[in-house]
């Protein structure tokens, strides 16, 4: 594993806990030679899991569409800064630059990207690791709907269990490096099962 794709807010959030978690995420991935991608912004948390990761010598690349440069203040201090034409773009360039994708806390446009991911790997469309940094458990009610979904069966357990989720980025890291792909169809008739 030779990169991580991190998803997060372009906001600090209500408490210190989601900025300690960054970095954290970041001394761990750091630590285990692991370089960052992500979307490129100063701000937020996405700005402090970066600055994380170059001020412990680290390697991040950024990826931002030029409509949000100035909005998200695209970061001039990252190893390597994309801008891209649009969205779609920087989705697919931040999925080809990776080995796994991890949601950190975040708004809408973080749950987008997750679920894209996590309907391309439901698809078979990749086979990397998929993983929410559950800080302070704010992804707990996110978990239990996913449950609901496998319970009113719109979503097997097997997939399901593709979304990884831990309180500690030592703990998340070391599932990423024991994950095996699963090999289930989307389309599978549970009824035969």
């Amino acid at each position: 594993m030779k990169s991580l794709c991190i998803y997060c807010g372009s906001s600090p959030g209500a408490t210190p806990a989601y900025a300690e978690g960054a970095r954290g995420l970041a001394q761990a991935m750091v630590g285990q030679g692991i370089a960052l991608v992500y979307g490129g912004g100063n701000v937020g948390l996405m700005g402090i899991i970066a600055d994380e990761v170059m001020r412990l010598g680290g390697q991040a690349t950024g990826v931002i569409p030029e409509a949000l440069l100035n909005k998200e203040l695209g970061h001039k201090g990252l190893t390597q800064l994309h801008i891209v034409k649009d969205m779609h773009e920087r989705k697919a360039m931040m999925a080809e630059l990776s080995d796994g994708f991890i949601a950190m806390p975040g708004g809408v446009g973080t749950l987008e990207e997750l679920f894209e991911v996590f309907t391309w790997a439901q698809l078979g469309f990749h086979q990397k690791p998929i993983g929410l940094l559950n800080i302070d458990g704010f992804y707990d009610g996110l978990l239990q709907f996913i449950q609901h979904m496998v319970s009113q069966r719109f979503l097997k357990g097997e997939q399901a269990g593709l979304l990884m989720a831990e309180a500690q980025p030592e703990a998340l890291l070391q599932r990423f490096r024991s994950f095996v792909p699963l090999h289930v169809p989307k389309w599978l008739d549970r009824t035969t099962i």
